[in-house]
């Protein structure tokens, strides 16, 4: 009998003895790694033996949450970083070459699309398109494309990607199909479910959930024939072929790069995991509530978030995902000073993060999207007034009310 989510995530660290009998995989801060027989050790390097060789390429603890996101992404492998942006960037540096061109969402992420910029002075083109439409996509494929990379619910306008049908054309034309699954959470949907080849998560945000740890992961959902793919160092092919992409990705991403998860911060994102269905459907049901009662406001001018049938893809997050999410983003009327709305809030907390149990706003226009420049913001409908707020697990007649109070004092009409 198959488990449920939650269930499969509380109990997967008791699928192997834990010594002493404890239920949760102990913390193993060690770097070294010893081994009585020295042949052993050689075997561990060759990748002949299970076991550890360096603390810079994994540890037990690290291993340990790689098995708890494999189950929820329903992957076939799953490797681990130091954060997010560690783990979108060790997949592009390990995955692609010189010459290689991608296709991107235009709705992105403020690092990833820094991180792309940078890929672009290595000779690795990047063409951003709307993907709300799969017709963009197919329009910007080249012959030398590799991957095609989409985030769920864009942060922080909440465009929702053409998932499935991206996903069915990448299929047909052999492509890497790449999913940064954060804003939605494996809770909320499954990229795999779409087809994709490479799943991505800031496990920082909701998977850890409490804003006291880094880590990032990219889980191969198996879909992908790697054989067709071109970049493949042949050290890599001994293993069965479902796992070159993996293998590749731990050896030259994750142990070239050095972006390596820490015991504590694994262990801590493994225990914050065991909540990840608790925790989203608290958040988004006070999101969807939340943005029912700021669209009709009349200081508010706009509400961007999926759950709302005004929305542009609101029929399409319907079909796609669970709920709608934790996150959205408002404007407000003319006249109104964001910052001195953000500073009447006591409740709402300013903060670059999201995804915590805590509701958290920042003005985004000025912050973590200010160095991409005027006209990149305007390309993504990142209005100055703009305010995302990552919505927490608190009562929501608090948050309702703290929101009644800043508005109400806040000027305008």
């Amino acid at each position: 009998m198959k488990n449920g989510f939650t269930t499969t995530i509380l109990h997967s660290d008791l699928e192997s003895p834990i010594e002493h009998f404890a239920v949760h995989k102990p913390m193993h801060p060690s770097v070294a790694f010893g081994y009585p027989e020295s042949r052993d050790l050689a075997k561990v390097f060759k990748g002949e033996l299970s076991g550890y060789a360096y603390g810079r390429q994994g540890n037990p603890t690290t291993a340990a949450l790689e098995v708890k996101v494999n189950k929820m992404e329903e992957g076939v492998s799953t490797v681990c970083f130091s954060s997010g942006m560690a783990a979108i960037a060790a997949t592009f540096a390990a995955l692609l070459r010189a010459g290689d061109h991608v296709v991107s969402s235009s709705f992105l992420f403020g690092n990833t699309n820094s991180l792309f910029g940078t890929f672009n002075t290595f000779d690795c083109d990047v063409s951003f398109v709307d993907a709300t439409d799969v017709e963009n996509v197919a329009r910007a494929i080249r012959p030398n494309t590799r991957l095609v990379f989409v985030e769920t619910i864009a942060n922080p306008r909440t465009q929702v990607a053409d998932l499935a049908r991206i996903g069915e054309l990448c299929a047909k034309e052999g492509i890497l199909y790449v999913v940064d699954n954060t804003m939605t959470s494996p809770y909320l949907f499954r990229p795999k479910n779409t087809q994709a080849s490479l799943v991505i998560n800031s496990l920082t945000k909701y998977i850890g959930g409490h804003g006291n740890a880094l880590g990032g992961a990219v889980t191969d959902t198996g879909l992908f024939d790697w054989t067709r793919f071109p970049n493949i160092y042949d050290n890599y092919k001994k293993a069965a072929p479902t796992l070159w992409g993996s293998t590749q990705i731990r050896k030259k991403g994750l142990r070239d790069l050095g972006s390596t998860l820490s015991a504590e911060h694994a262990h801590r994102l493994a225990i914050g995991a065991e909540t990840l269905a608790l925790r989203m459907e608290r958040s988004s049901d006070n999101a969807l509530q939340l943005a029912r009662f700021l669209a009709s406001h009349p200081k508010v001018a706009k509400v961007y978030y999926p759950g709302l049938e005004d929305h542009p893809q609101h029929q399409l997050a319907r079909e796609l995902f669970k709920t709608s999410g934790a996150l959205m983003s408002i404007e407000l009327k003319d006249g109104i000073d964001c910052f001195d709305f953000l500073d009447r809030l006591r409740l709402v907390i300013s903060s670059s993060h999201l995804g915590d149990n805590r509701t958290l706003a920042i003005p985004v226009a000025h912050t973590i999207y200010w160095e991409m420049g005027a006209e990149r913001r305007a390309e993504m409908g990142i209005a100055d007034s703009l305010i995302r707020l990552s919505i927490g697990i608190e009562d929501f007649t608090d948050l309702r009310g703290d929101f009644e109070q800043a508005l109400a004092g806040s000027g305008g009409a």
